[in-house]
Formats: C-alpha cells, sequence, structure tokens
C-alpha cells in the first residue's frame, strides 16, 4: 500500500522551552498589551509613519515648487527608460513601469528606493569577500568536473552549476529523501543526538511548539558536552512569534546564534532580502535540507491547511561540505571575527562509498549577485526533461519566461504535471497561482491540487533519472530576492522513493480541467489579472 503522507506522525517531545510559556500568559488584555510593547508592531508602525512623511514631503514640495514638479516627472521618466532596458524578470519590469505611469511625480522615488536592487555595502563587501574565498577553495574540486563521462543531461547541468556559482558536482553520496516533515524531523534529531563536533542549524521560520523544543532540547544538551552548536535564524520569519532578545537568552544557552538580517523600522530595499534556507549541518558528514521550517505546523503537530504536505532531503559524503561553507557563509555576514572553512570541512580520506550510484550538485542562491542560480537550475531542468517533468510547488507565480518554458515542455511531448496545494495559506498568491492553470493547460500540462491540504515541498522529478529538492519555490521571492539552497540529483537510489511520492500524491488530488478554468466568472478572472501585475511583490 502507497504511503499519501499522511499517516505518519513524529513523537516529539514536551514543551521545554521557558520563553513558550512567558508568551501564552495572560488574558487578552495583556496580549494585547504585549502586541503593543512587541517588535512587530515597532516595526512596523515605524515603516508606516516613515512612508507617509516622505509622501507628505514629495507632494508638498512638487506643489509648492513647480521646478521640483517637473524635475520628479522627468525622473521618473528616466527611471522608466532604464527599468525597460534592464536584465531582470519581466513581470518585475512590468510592475513598476506600471506604478510610475500610474505616479508619474513619485513612481521614479519609489522605485530608487523600494525597486532597486540595492544590497548594503557591508554586506556587499563581506559577500564578495567570501565569494572570493569560496571561489578559491571551490578549484580544489575542479577535477570532479571532468569525471562525468558521456552523460549529456550531467554535463549540461555541471556546466550550469558551475558557471552560475562554483558549484561541484560530486559522486559517491548516499541521498536520502523524507516525504514528510514528519520523518525528516525525527531525523534531524536522531542525527544530532550523535553529533560530535559541530551542529550547524539555519532556519527561515522559528515559532515556539513541540517541532523547535524537540530540536533545542538536544542543542542545549549538545552545547553542555563542548559540540560547537550555531543557529541562523531569519529575523522576518521569526518576529511575530518570538521574543526580541530571544537570541540572547539562546547564546546564555551554550548556542552561538545570529538573527539574520534583523527588522529596523526603515525604508531600506535590503529589508525585503530573507534567508529562506534550511540547511543542518551535523559533523561535517551529514547535512538536510527541504521545505520544512522550524514551527509545529511543518509536522502536522498544529493544523493550519488541511494536512501540511513537506519533503526533505538528506546527503551524506563530499558533499555535505556545500552545505558546511554555505552555513558559514552566511554566519560570517554577521561575525566580528571569520570562522575558516578549513576548520569544519574534513578532507575526502573521510569518505569512502563506492558503493553509492549517482551523482549530486548542491547549491545556493542570493540576492547579491545577478546568476539567479534557483531559476536556472529550474529552467535547465525543464529544458533537458525527455519523457516526464513533475513539480510540485506551494507558490506557482511565474513570469513569462517560466510560463513559455513549461510550454515549450509540454510542446515537446514531455508528460508535464504541476502539483499546487489544495487549501491556500495566502488566498491572493493563490489567487495568482489560478490564474496560471489555463494558459499551461491549453498547453497539455496536466494541474493538480492536492485535495488533504497545503503541500509545502519543493521538489522536481524528470525521467526516472533526476530529481531536485530544496527550499526555491517558483516565485519571484525566490528566484530574484531570498537566499535559497537545493539540491539536484542525476541517478541517485533514492529517486525511485521520490516517485512513489509523486504517485501517492497524484492519487489523492484533483486535476483541474480546462472546463473548470472556462467557468471562472469574468469579475474573479479581472482580479487574479490585478493581483497577477503586483505578483512580484506579493
Amino acid at each position: 500500500m502507497r504511503r499519501t503522507g499522511t499517516e505518519r506522525r513524529t513523537d516529539l517531545t514536551e514543551p521545554t522551552d521557558p520563553w513558550k510559556d512567558s508568551m501564552r500568559k495572560g488574558g487578552p488584555v495583556k496580549k494585547i498589551i504585549r502586541f503593543f510593547k512587541s517588535k512587530a508592531f515597532y516595526v512596523v508602525s515605524g515603516l508606516i509613519i516613515q512612508a507617509l512623511i516622505l509622501l507628505l514631503f514629495l507632494f508638498y514640495f512638487s506643489r509648492q515648487f513647480i521646478l521640483i514638479y517637473y524635475l520628479m516627472v522627468i525622473l521618473s521618466a528616466i527611471v522608466a527608460i532604464v527599468i525597460a532596458g534592464k536584465d531582470q524578470d519581466s513581470s518585475s519590469r512590468l510592475l513598476w513601469i506600471f506604478v510610475i505611469l500610474a505616479l508619474p511625480v513619485f513612481g521614479g522615488i519609489l522605485y530608487l528606493l523600494f525597486g532597486s536592487k540595492k544590497i548594503p555595502k557591508a554586506l556587499m563587501i563581506k559577500d564578495r569577500q567570501a565569494y572570493a574565498d569560496y571561489k578559491q577553495y571551490a578549484r580544489q574540486n575542479m577535477q570532479t568536473l571532468k569525471a562525468t563521462g558521456k552523460d549529456q543531461v550531467l554535463d549540461k547541468m555541471v556546466s550550469m552549476a558551475w558557471t552560475n556559482g562554483f558549484f561541484p558536482v560530486y559522486e559517491h553520496c548516499q541521498v536520502r529523501y523524507f516525504p514528510t516533515g514528519q520523518e525528516q524531523c525525527q531525523a534531524i534529531i536522531e542525527a544530532m543526538a550523535r553529533a560530535e563536533k559541530f551542529i550547524f542549524v539555519e532556519t527561515f521560520i522559528l515559532d515556539n511548539g513541540r517541532m523547535w523544543d524537540s530540536i533545542l532540547k538536544v542543542m542545549i544538551e549538545k552545547a553542555k558536552e563542548g559540540v560547537d552548536v550555531r543557529f541562523i535564524y531569519d529575523d522576518f520569519g521569526a518576529f511575530t512569534h518570538m521574543q526580541p532578545d530571544y537570541d540572547q537568552w539562546l547564546e546564555s544557552q551554550g548556542i552561538k546564534t545570529h538573527v539574520f538580517n534583523p527588522l529596523k523600522p526603515q525604508l531600506a530595499m535590503q529589508m525585503n532580502n530573507r534567508d529562506h534556507r534550511k540547511i543542518i549541518v551535523i559533523d561535517g558528514k551529514t547535512a538536510f535540507t527541504g521545505g520544512i521550517n522550524i514551527a509545529d505546523e511543518y509536522v502536522n503537530m498544529k493544523k493550519r491547511f488541511g494536512y501540511w504536505k513537506d519533503m526533505g532531503i538528506e546527503v551524506r559524503g563530499k558533499a555535505v561540505e556545500q552545505f558546511t561553507i554555505s552555513f558559514l557563509q552566511i554566519w560570517n555576514y554577521q561575525a566580528a571575527r571569520n570562522t575558516r572553512y578549513a576548520d569544519y570541512v574534513l578532507p575526502d580520506t573521510e569518505f569512502r562509498n563506492p558503493e553509492q550510484t549517482g551523482f549530486v550538485i548542491p547549491f545556493f542562491d542570493a540576492p547579491t549577485d545577478e546568476n539567479d542560480t534557483g531559476k536556472n537550475m529550474h529552467m535547465n531542468m525543464f529544458n533537458l526533461a525527455n519523457k516526464y517533468l513533475w513539480i510540485t510547488t506551494p507558490y506557482l507565480v511565474i513570469d513569462a519566461e517560466m510560463i513559455a518554458t513549461i510550454k515549450l515542455a509540454a510542446a515537446n511531448g514531455v508528460d508535464v504535471r504541476i502539483l499546487v496545494p489544495g487549501i491556500p495559506d495566502k488566498k491572493m498568491v493563490y489567487a495568482v497561482t489560478r490564474s496560471n492553470f489555463e494558459p499551461l493547460i491549453r498547453a497539455g500540462v496536466r494541474i493538480y491540487e492536492y485535495t488533504p491540504g497545503f503541500i509545502h515541498g519543493k521538489v522536481c522529478l524528470s525521467d526516472d533519472e533526476n530529481a531536485l529538492v530544496g527550499t526555491v519555490n517558483m516565485d519571484s521571492r525566490s528566484y530574484y530576492i531570498n537566499y535559497e539552497c537545493g539540491i539536484w540529483m542525476r541517478k541517485t537510489d533514492c529517486i525511485r522513493e521520490i516517485k512513489k511520492d509523486f504517485e501517492s500524491m497524484f492519487e489523492v488530488s484533483h486535476e483541474v480541467t480546462m472546463a473548470e478554468c472556462q467557468a471562472v466568472k469574468g469579475s474573479v478572472r479581472f482580479y487574479r489579472d490585478v493581483l497577477k501585475l503586483f505578483s512580484p511583490i506579493l
């Protein structure tokens, strides 16, 4: 009997985090008081006040001084011309040109504040230094690039990955696929319990609950044993759940902690760049990634949108060094003193797995470069599919280029299937997702909605030989704005398990028909089209 991914549960520990009780204590009045004292209220109110002051300032001067008015209109026109010529996704360009046409006085200023790909100077300097350090280190793997043989699919993926960020290909690695968040969480806890040297954890969302309590308990115990335990969590993914000084409490427990890109009440584009990656590395020998964040809904300990279907991957072998290095790159962005890669990357002699088949390419993406690695990994894999291409994504918010790529695969006779949630977590985003159904179905793509609930996994499978599992959603935020990661596989043993999981998901999903798409009311279509225009910022 095949698993549908709905019958397994993980026996997680009872809460051990003292902050959890403090967050829940008190009645409605105390909760309201805590909200007004919270960082979320401080940041959001600060941004609103600044935005209003800026708009009033610009409005006043443009009305009082006609020269300033025309200068701002000219600036907007120049910015619109620059945007039209930029080498960036078409949907983002269309949005900003629309904003400038609608607001000719303020549009240019708004783009300069929020639309351009601005990165803080300090972050850019550290990023370039980290990239230079990694590039020098990665040359040690050049010989691996010559060992791929006459496999055209592998050669093209290897060439693209190396060109996009010097990501090497590895062989003889053990890869394990997890069809549920529960199973992956249990494996992570068990691997952490065996740690002897170091534990690195990086997550986007951090929320109090049984999942975090279970992981935290092991991390604290290992820190007391002398294991080097480090933790990175994104401030946006935690600031509505955790206390503002939670990182200080973790430090007091022996866990070295960094909060990525702390939110501040300032109008700055870099506040939009978030760390969406999920990385766990143990002793440089085992690494995990995939869709699950650290919150109870990801392991179905809390019901939000029906059954929460998530997927992940574990890799053991030389490829783990890429996850170690990538974690330390983000760590060094924020550290006063850099940590050397060489102190945590194991020599080749530590890995002897000749019985393991296939190749893997771990990859990482950042908004500080122009490579768009996550999107390119998707597009290259889609273009190389011959027989079938199956995809799961929580958000199908794609631009014209990606739509054309998927249509082309279907036109080439490839069995293209895309599986999206049956119960969405973001209704406006899901409206944009559904707006893409009709053109894709008309081109021969089969669209499925996962009936049991919300599917959060980001998995691609093709031809019984290729698979991709990671954190990259099919939307502009993952492709262009956030830090992301994943692993592409060729002819690894776990691909059979991934196909079985897809087949079990199709069995419990509803296939969307053309008749259903054409039956959508005109007003709903118009609403979706408007949202689609603003999809780059959803």
